[in-house]
């Protein structure tokens, strides 16, 4: 099972991370800002051409320099295998397992400047963290709202309303030459949430086959292939501040191409029984053969 990472950072490096990270946001976010109230006042076609080119340009610095850092301070060792070609005008799907937030900047490791950028599915609680939520925002994150089980129960007219943020998000995509990213496993991943879910799988949560279902109804024949991403730290997972601090020492990415079914584009998952258990079952077959793979990537490292 996915643990924690086991070795032992500085709390010096992370301090000095802390801040650089800090700097180099407040700085970029001064431009961001700027052009977040000139896309505010232009009307849609003006912005399109001066603002939203000009917010995804302050977007890429960001996760440039982030990156620069990584590989420059941290000197991470990287072992990927299966990354293909890919180009900055065509729509790309990926699914991914779901361990930390430093999963996020492993994959912009492996697509920035090669693919359009990456576009996640945020929780909505975090739009409103300062300059990073605005950002998301601005170059259209979909922003999802999830439900508990009780808040269902108490309101059960809710039923299905994070399916249908979902498709209109994705509606957005359709536009221009996207990088759709989705967690399937909904939440990162923990032994605690392991054991609740009583999961089948050894390193991984149950997957959620709706948002990706959506993706690929809402976005038509523009995905022929879900790019299936498998993130391992061999040393355990690191937290964000834990990568600062330098635990982060060895990621092994791999990466394969996943045929979608045309007919899985042209259904409705919703109301289609039939056709939700189908790609349920598709899905589920993925997850197995990522957790026999995330094992046998595991087994060298083991003691």
């Amino acid at each position: 099972m996915t643990q924690p990472s086991t070795i032992k950072g500085s709390p010096l490096l992370g301090a000095v991370s802390a801040l650089a990270l800090l700097f180099h946001t407040l700085f970029l976010g001064v431009f961001l800002y700027a052009f977040i109230l000139l896309r505010l006042l232009l009307p849609a076609r003006g912005s399109a051409r001066l603002a939203e080119p000009a917010i995804h340009s302050i977007a890429g610095l960001w996760i440039a320099g982030i990156l620069w850092w990584m590989d420059r301070v941290y000197r991470i060792q990287w072992d990927i295998e299966g990354l293909g070609r890919t180009g900055k005008d065509s729509w790309l799907l990926l699914g991914a397992n779901h361990q930390s937030w430093v999963d996020i900047f492993v994959l912009y490791r492996l697509y920035h400047g090669k693919a359009p950028l990456l576009k996640f599915f945020i929780k909505q609680e975090l739009a409103y963290v300062p300059i990073v939520g605005q950002a998301w925002w601005a170059l259209d994150f979909p922003f999802m709202r999830r439900y508990s089980r009780a808040y269902l129960a108490r309101h059960p007219e809710k039923a299905g309303e994070d399916l249908k943020e979902t498709r209109k998000a994705c509606e957005k995509f359709s536009r221009t030459p996207s990088s759709v990213m989705n967690f399937l496993e909904g939440t990162r991943f923990t032994p605690h949430k392991h054991r609740r879910q009583q999961s089948p799988f050894r390193h991984l949560l149950k997957p959620k086959a709706g948002g990706l279902a959506f993706a690929i109804q809402a976005l038509g024949d523009r995905f022929d292939a879900l790019t299936n991403v498998t993130i391992v730290y061999p040393n355990g997972a690191p937290s964000f501040w834990g990568m600062m601090c330098g635990t982060l020492r060895h990621v092994i990415v791999r990466v394969e191409q996943k045929p979608i079914p045309a007919h899985f584009s042209r259904g409705d998952y919703q109301g289609d029984e039939a056709l939700r258990r189908e790609i349920q079952q598709w899905v589920t077959l993925i997850w197995q053969e990522k957790d026999r793979l995330m094992d046998s990537l595991l087994t060298p490292a083991r003691p």
